[in-house]
């Protein structure tokens, strides 16, 4: 049997097979969880409906997170469907194209107020409706997907980079939060991926040769690595650990230069 057999889990933000979501929703689901997946619209339904049939009977679904409306009725539909929650995965995150083509001297007020919408505030607004289903499993975790940029400038991240610094932050209340009911929130700080999300960073395969060259490990992250770590964290072995963010990304996040 594996680690998560018996437990009942929920992943948002699978694009395609790219996703990090979407391999930390495999790692998962192949060790025992049973899993609701989310889609943002129907140009990803068919996406995520050809994945998830690699899954242990899956509960599909449909869900904007700058909806309030259809996060409590995802967070109602996997109360139904499951008695609760074990876990949360928060892979949602999006910023305009045209606010990462240009300065961040330049972020619009718009632009800027999508991607704390849909990058962090969204974490705090699906955490609201999970927590009481998490609660009737005796407690549980939330895990998020964050980005070195949150801390340090990187070319063409712009306001996405602010937007990560704002759930790194939420990161650290919600888990003060939430910690009573024994709900751990933590966030996994990936090293470039290419994933449908990095499609949008001018520049982005001149990230990923510098983190290659440059990292203790001389080599860029796999969304398998990441998985791992996820499992960890959404596991009983970080059953400890809270308000943290872990690096996954070689090292890279340790260099000066």
């Amino acid at each position: 049997m594996g680690q998560f057999a018996g437990t009942h889990g929920l992943v948002i933000g699978v694009a395609n097979k790219r996703s990090i979501a979407w391999a930390i929703a495999k790692a998962v689901s192949e060790a025992g969880a049973r899993l609701a997946v989310t889609y943002q619209g129907e140009r990803l339904e068919e996406n995520v409906r050809d994945l998830a049939a690699d899954l242990k009977d899956p509960l599909i679904l449909p869900l904007d997170v700058t909806s309030d409306e259809q996060i409590a009725d995802a967070a109602a539909r996997c109360d139904e469907a499951f008695g609760g929650l074990d876990f949360v995965v928060h892979g949602a995150a999006f910023a305009p194209r045209e606010e990462l083509a240009r300065p961040f001297l330049e972020t619009s007020r718009d632009g800027f107020r999508i991607a704390l919408d849909i990058s962090a505030y969204s974490l705090v607004a699906v955490a609201r409706a999970a927590a009481p289903l998490l609660e009737k499993r005796g407690g549980g975790s939330i895990l998020t997907l964050t980005y070195l940029g949150s801390e340090r400038v990187f070319p063409n991240y712009n306001v996405m980079g602010v937007a990560k610094a704002a759930l790194e932050a939420s990161v650290r209340y919600l888990a003060a939060d939430l910690g009573s009911k024994n709900i751990r929130v933590n966030a996994i700080s990936a090293g470039p991926i290419k994933t449908l999300a990095a499609s949008g960073i001018g520049g982005f395969s001149g990230i990923l040769q510098v983190c290659r060259e440059r990292s203790p490990l001389r080599r860029n992250t796999e969304t398998s690595e990441v998985a791992d770590a996820a499992a960890f964290l959404l596991g009983q072995s970080g059953r400890g650990v809270s308000g943290a963010v872990l690096f996954v990304d070689g090292g890279y996040h340790i260099m000066g230069l």
